[in-house]
């Protein structure tokens, strides 16, 4: 099986970094091929050109790349904090760019959409400072963003989604407890072959 991992916190070191290595490394455990991308250390550049976007081509070798591994990938793991309620600008502009019509989906005679990715889980985990008791209150749009407008439309046909917060006043004992629930994670949606 091959897992993709994409990362897309812009310091080294954070714990995003931490759950991104502890999920390729358990996959890898597991006997799995990993596909390991850090957007911000590759210096991917997010932004879609107009001529890119209708091209049949792409303008970028690394995103042509990219695209290339997502085709061939069974899962897919995406470690990013929540911002503002968003995905970093980085991760967004990936997906413009990687996720695209003839590489993820294409539109049937009828103008509908349909996926063409042979991933068959895909996994969104995010790190944030507010509490989830405020995610409830004014409810986190990250899920349903995800789920509803990248993996489905793509074929994914399983969306697992992690938030681990306030990171902002974890302590060690308590990313210890993440990580390990990452890793239990990793293992369930991705099993040993």
């Amino acid at each position: 099986m091959k897992v993709m991992v994409i990362l897309g916190h812009p310091q080294p070191g954070s714990f995003n970094h931490a759950l991104a290595d502890t999920v390729a490394d358990t996959a890898r455990e597991l006997g799995h091929s990993v596909i390991f991308h850090d957007l911000y250390q590759e210096g991917f550049n997010p932004l879609l050109s107009a001529e890119e976007q209708h091209a049949p081509v792409f303008a970028d070798p690394l995103a042509e790349q990219h695209a290339r591994e997502l085709v061939e990938t069974d899962g897919l793991v995406i470690i990013h904090p929540n911002w503002f309620s968003q995905a970093p600008a980085m991760l967004k502009g990936w997906v413009d760019r990687v996720f695209r019509a003839r590489v993820a989906f294409r539109f049937n005679e009828q103008g509908r959409v349909e996926g063409l990715l042979k991933a068959k889980v895909g996994m969104v985990i995010t790190t944030a400072n507010a509490p989830l008791s405020r995610e409830a209150e004014i409810g986190d749009p990250l899920p349903t963003l995800w789920r509803e407008t990248v993996f489905k439309p793509s074929g994914v046909p399983t969306f697992v989604y992690l938030p681990l917060t306030p990171i902002v006043v974890s302590t060690l004992t308590q990313r210890q407890s993440w990580l390990a629930q990452v890793r239990e994670l990793t293992k369930q949606h991705f099993p040993a072959r």
